[in-house]
């Protein structure tokens, strides 16, 4: 099972990524990623984390799949978040894509084309 919290929720993902998604993970939840204030300081980060932590320990402990999170978005609350995850033996993912850059009239595009999900160690 994974439990994904990215600013791109999974209905949002390419029909491959959802694809590649169901056939590792089995079945996805979402949880929407918080809006993270840029103003907050560690403390803040550290009791944010600890919430979304609560959030998907209590997840696991209704479920006897294995859970694995797709962690993507704030970089710091995406660390301190990780980090509490892997301490529960908790593995935790990244999305990977290639980037493609078109420019039109000035005017530069990106367009991403999902690869791969990336463990982080």
């Amino acid at each position: 099972m994974e439990t994904t919290i990215s600013n791109h929720p999974s209905t949002t993902w390419s029909m491959e990524q959802r694809k590649i998604a169901g056939m590792l993970y089995n079945r996805i939840i979402n949880i929407p990623f918080p809006s993270v204030d840029p103003n907050g300081d560690e403390e803040y980060i550290e009791n944010l984390s600890n919430q979304y932590l609560y959030r998907i320990l209590i997840i696991k402990k209704c479920t006897s799949e294995t859970v694995v999170v797709h962690v993507m978005g704030e970089q710091t609350f995406c660390f301190a978040l990780i980090k509490k995850l892997q301490s529960k033996n908790i593995k935790c993912v990244a999305s990977t894509t290639q980037r493609i850059a078109e420019e039109k009239d000035g005017v530069k595009t990106s367009i991403f084309k999902f690869c791969s999900f990336r463990e982080y160690k």
